[in-house]
């Protein structure tokens, strides 16, 4: 056996009374005794501890003879896993009864050589990363099974068996190199080890359950195995296993979700969720609001009301098993509000459904409010231009009164529709017949285009006007040729349109009675080419008229032409209208050759050309028989270029024409040379073209009109007068002077 080192003077010597423990002597295992309760101020003290009765000397409580220090009952005498018999790790034989084994390296890893006990310089006390032999593993050395942490007989959790971190090799157990804190070497006084209570003295200054260490000492806290240390440290505590299942919770909160409120998703504090749906029903405020006809968009209405599931599930899920942080009362409360919170989508549905259908019902009077004044902007205009105007009133009147005939706006169309035909009959009323006549129709035709319900029997109120109005501007446009319509436009249509009518078994008379008006007319009338224009104007009526009915009538018409038309020349002519008179003569001969008056006719017209030449010759009209009794002889020659037309009137009236002289020419003339002195016609008889004309005695007039030649001028006119006298012959020369 080695020797044993000498102790130091300020160790703890062992009782007189314990023999020394022999490395490897058996040991019976003891039974722990219950952990002493500690003082409430625990002292440290140095020196040897009070020894209990009947415990060896360097025997730790709890130990049997000969067991290693801190080594309860349960593990073989004096034997540790890995440990030689009777002795500790690293420990020198040899080694003085009582002391503590050194360990290999005389401290902890990380601690100085000579640091107080407890005290860790960058690792917690009292733990090894790799724990040395002598001790159990995952067990405190010196600790059993059971047994509280730091209640193992005089041993430190996680400290090797019998050694002190930072502990020198013969030194004391429980103290620390050096000395303690403040107090001189050697002084045996001191302070109970840490941690050390009534039971201190057991284990030589070995720390024992009790309370916390002093400061500076012991393990920080927090650290060692699980339970140690204050709370606050260590691992966190578990999650709290999800309660009980409640449906009516999830329920409710999903109720409150499903109100858009997103109020399931406050009670359970999520507040995410419930941001989510206010921005949502904030969004769908802001689309909806104010109300219009068109409504919202359903693509919005389904992404809304999906969002609405979506987060009514979601708060179901989420509510089932959660544990609201809210009182009872709120709780109670939570399902009646969701059902009642319900009432605020539905609600607010039916609130916007009532705002859109008044938002639908102003449309609809703003869209019969511009229908009115389309018709009121007719008012004043002929009906051409105004019926574009009607036509797309009628249009909103049929919409609104048949599509939503239940509306402020339909319930108000049959009023409207009254007020449209009074406009459009509004000349019928005033007698304007022609102008009443185009609304008029278009108010019967209105069945074809307008349902024949909303217009129930306003359009057959409209027979009657429209069949007087046509009878009234036919008869009112007989006789004037400028009527538009024309009268047998009117009067066709009537007689078309209403055959039965009274109107229509008044057109004929009234056609006689124009003719007979205008035929007086033209007999005494002051302006008789005025009414021959009325006749004509008639006579084309009449003649468009059917011919079962109208073809006396139209032989009227016929006849009282003819005399207008002679009237009206005579008339031309008696004022001094000769060129006119001509004119209306010929075209009279022309248009009426077998009348008895055309011979009458064309001699007037031969008058009047002469007369408009010479309008002494126009002074009469000419007879419209020649004068009987003696006629003298006039033999007319032409000695002049191109043929010649000569007219004559007096007496009798008419014209000759004479053929061309072949070898003719013009006679020279000056201002000196007297035309008696031209010797005109006096070669050959027959080289001179000539006529004969037989005359009753008076004064004649005659225009000569020589036709354009070479050396001629078309309408070459010369005046001449005579007088015949009874039993003479008379010789007429034409010839043509050059004017030099």
């Amino acid at each position: 056996m080695a020797p044993v080192p000498e102790a130091p003077p300020w160790a703890p010597v062992p009782p007189a009374d314990r023999t020394p423990e022999t490395p490897g002597s058996p040991g019976a295992p003891a039974t722990l005794p219950p952990p002493a309760q500690p003082p409430a101020t625990p002292t440290l003290a140095f020196g040897p501890p009070p020894q209990a009765p009947g415990q060896d000397a360097g025997q730790q409580p709890g130990q049997t003879s000969g067991q290693p220090s801190g080594q309860g009952s349960g593990q073989p005498s004096g034997h540790q896993p890995g440990q030689a018999s009777g002795h500790q790790p690293d420990q020198a034989s040899g080694q003085a009864a009582g002391q503590q084994p050194v360990q290999a390296s005389g401290h902890q890893p990380g601690q100085a050589p000579g640091q107080p006990f407890g005290q860790a310089t960058g690792q917690p006390s009292g733990h090894q990363p790799a724990q040395a032999s002598g001790h159990q593993p995952g067990q405190a050395s010196g600790h059993q099974p059971g047994q509280a942490p730091e209640q193992a007989s005089g041993q430190v959790p996680g400290q090797t068996p019998g050694h002190q971190p930072g502990q020198a090799p013969g030194q004391p157990f429980g103290q620390a190199s050096g000395h303690a804190p403040g107090q001189p070497p050697g002084d045996p006084s001191g302070a109970v080890p840490v941690g050390a209570g009534v039971a201190a003295a057991s284990g030589y200054g070995f720390p024992q359950p009790g309370p916390a260490t002093a400061p500076g000492y012991g393990p920080p806290p927090g650290y060692g195995p699980p339970g140690y240390g204050p709370p606050g440290y260590g691992p966190p505590p578990p999650a709290q296993p999800p309660g009980p299942a409640n449906p009516a919770q999830a329920a409710a909160i999903a109720l409150l979700n499903l109100s858009g409120l997103g109020l399931g998703y406050v009670l359970l504090r999520q507040w995410i969720g419930a941001a989510l749906c206010w921005l949502a029903t904030a969004a769908l405020l802001v689309v909806a609001l104010p109300a219009d006809v068109d409504g919202v968009p359903v693509g919005v209405l389904v992404g809304y009301g999906v969002l609405l599931l979506a987060a009514a599930a979601d708060g179901f899920r989420r509510g089932l098993r959660a544990t609201l942080r809210t009182g009872a009362a709120v709780r109670r409360l939570a399902l009646p509000l969701a059902l009642v919170l319900l009432a605020v989508p539905a609600g607010g549905s039916l609130a916007y459904g009532a705002a859109r259908e008044e938002a639908r019902e102003e449309a609809l009077l703003a869209r019969l409010t511009v229908a009115d004044e389309r018709v009121k902007s007719g008012q004043g205009l002929l009906f051409d231009r105004a019926e574009p105007l009607y036509r797309l009133a009628l249009a909103t009147y049929q919409e609104l009164g048949t599509k939503h005939a239940g509306s402020r706006a339909g319930k108000l169309v049959p009023a409207r529709l009254d007020a449209y035909y009074a406009q459009l009959s509004a000349p019928y009323d005033k007698k304007d017949f022609c102008k009443a006549v185009a609304p008029l129709k278009h108010l019967r035709g209105l069945p074809g285009t307008v349902d024949k319900d909303l217009l129930g029997t306003r359009p057959a109120k409209t027979d009657e006007p429209l069949a007087e109005s046509l009878y009234g501007c036919g008869t009112a446009a007989l006789g004037v040729q400028t009527a538009e319509p024309p009268a047998e436009k009117s009067l066709n249509e009537l007689l078309d349109t209403f055959p039965q009518s009274p109107q229509a078994t008044r057109v004929e008379p009234a056609v006689r009675e124009a003719i007979k008006t205008r035929s007086a007319a033209v007999d005494g009338g002051a302006v008789p080419c005025g009414t021959v224009v009325e006749l004509r104007a008639l006579r084309s009526s009449v003649d468009a008229l059917p011919d079962a009915t109208f073809a006396g009538a139209s032989r009227e018409t016929a006849a009282a032409v003819e005399k207008g038309d002679f009237a009206c020349g005579t008339s031309q002519f008696r004022s001094k209208e000769f060129d006119d008179a001509a004119t209306t003569m010929t075209q009279f001969a022309k248009d009426y050759p077998n009348s008895p008056k055309a011979a009458h006719a064309r001699s007037i017209a031969i008058a009047a050309e002469i007369a408009d030449e010479e309008p002494e010759a126009g002074k009469s009209l000419p007879p419209a028989k020649a004068p009987g009794g003696a006629r003298m002889v006039m033999v007319v020659s032409n000695d002049g270029p191109g043929s010649v037309e000569l007219l004559y009137t007096g007496p009798t009236t008419g014209k000759i024409t004479l053929n061309a002289c072949a070898t003719c020419t013009k006679y020279p003339s000056s201002v000196f040379l007297d035309p008696k002195k031209i010797k005109a016609c006096t070669g050959p008889a027959s080289k001179y073209p000539k006529a004969t004309l037989l005359l009753p005695a008076g004064n004649y007039h005659f225009l000569q009109k020589r036709a354009g030649t070479g050396t001629s001028t078309v309408g070459d006119t010369k005046i001449s007068k005579t007088k015949i006298e009874p039993n003479y012959s008379y010789t007429n020369c034409l010839y043509v002077t050059s004017g030099f």
